[in-house]
């Protein structure tokens, strides 16, 4: 339904590689859940997010 509105659409709670093919079947452009990262404070998220740009 959201992407017949021209959303985009965001799977919560991805775990286990087997949800996350689901997630990439039904063709939802973003996820979140345990699968890509525990939760995080702040500073954290910005650590790990701050790895990820030098990796580039």
């Amino acid at each position: 339904m959201a992407h017949s509105l021209g959303m985009d659409v965001t799977a919560e709670g991805i775990e286990t590689l087997q949800q996350l093919h689901l997630m990439r079947l039904l063709n939802c452009e973003y996820g979140q859940g345990y699968f890509f990262a525990k939760p995080l404070q702040p500073a954290e998220a910005e650590q790990m997010l701050r790895s990820q740009l030098d990796k580039r």
